[in-house]
């Protein structure tokens, strides 16, 4: 089979799997992840397409989840990126195992024959980081690359990313161009912490993801937290939506939200005040400016009147 079938039959695979963007939205749901329209939309165009999906948003509203939740609709692996200051191609995408190129060189030495560079910069001496994992993954369905916080990183990373997201293919001077015969489905996610730049953008497809309301958190969280009481729900994710709305410099994610109600479960509070507020507090605020501030202004603010 040549590599464009390959591709072809991959393709349908996905389309048989998730043929329009309701199945994809119940699928995403049976997982325990739940989408808006537009993001159901967004990452089924990026499916179908097929092309990047950049996922823009505050920290803690679920960009990594998404592709997370993705990966487990699409039951393929999830292969994670995690960027950083300084990120480069060879932690990203491949290095050489030097430690067995010196041994085999070695080892010729001592039978007295010799190696070429062909022979020491093969496939079996190359050290495959998560880039080249997504892009030789063997399929039958594309593998789910999570490319994490790429804001993190600088321009030179991101102009190293271009090849891959246009193409699905990378290239790698000692063995030639490596191109994807099930490319990957890419999710890039970004906190904005500095602009990316309109070449990246151009290649992908873009959806900014705000904090639920507060219905839809109070379902998000209660599926997390299995058995959790809906009065105490209710109250906590009307008590971060007052911390979002305050001067705080971090704001509370869903995990936070999440790992809240966890907390106050496990230590057996049915209704939420002042008290049990102040003692959980670590569980969703996680600066001591910001516990701080909330504490100097009332923590009896964060609970609302008809809670």
């Amino acid at each position: 089979m040549s590599p464009r079938e390959v591709t072809g039959e991959a393709e349908g695979e996905v389309r048989h799997l998730l043929p329009d963007v309701e199945t994809l939205a119940r699928r995403l749901a049976d997982v325990d992840y739940l989408v808006d329209e537009g993001l159901a939309t967004g990452m089924f165009l990026s499916l179908r397409l097929p092309q990047p999906l950049l996922l823009e948003g505050e920290a803690g509203v679920g960009k990594t989840e998404a592709a997370k939740a993705l990966a487990l609709v699409l039951d393929t692996p999830l292969i994670r990126l995690q960027c950083y200051d300084g990120i480069d191609a060879a932690e990203a995408l491949y290095e050489w195992n030097y430690p067995r190129q010196l041994l085999s060189i070695r080892l010729a030495d001592a039978r007295g024959a010799e190696l070429s560079e062909a022979d020491l910069f093969g496939p079996d001496y190359l050290i495959r980081r998560p880039l080249l994992q997504a892009l030789e993954h063997p399929g039958p369905r594309p593998a789910v690359l999570l490319i994490d916080e790429i804001d993190r990183a600088d321009d030179d990373f991101e102009a190293f990313l271009l090849e891959l997201l246009a193409e699905a293919t990378v290239t790698i001077p000692e063995l030639g161009t490596v191109r994807a015969t099930h490319p990957p489905v890419i999710v890039l996610t970004s906190n904005r912490t500095r602009d990316l730049h309109d070449a990246v953008k151009r290649r992908c497809l873009y959806q900014w993801i705000d904090y639920p309301a507060p219905e839809r958190e109070v379902e998000i969280i209660r599926r997390r937290v299995k058995g959790s009481s809906q009065r105490l729900a209710v109250q906590v994710a009307g008590a971060v939506a007052r911390m979002r709305a305050s001067d705080v410099q971090k704001p509370p994610g869903i995990a936070e939200a999440i790992d809240w109600l966890a907390a106050l479960e496990l230590l057996g509070v049915r209704r939420l005040d002042a008290g049990a507020i102040d003692r959980t507090l670590g569980s969703v605020l996680k600066y001591e400016d910001d516990q701080a501030a909330l504490r100097a202004a009332g923590l009896e603010q964060l609970v609302g009147a008809g809670d």
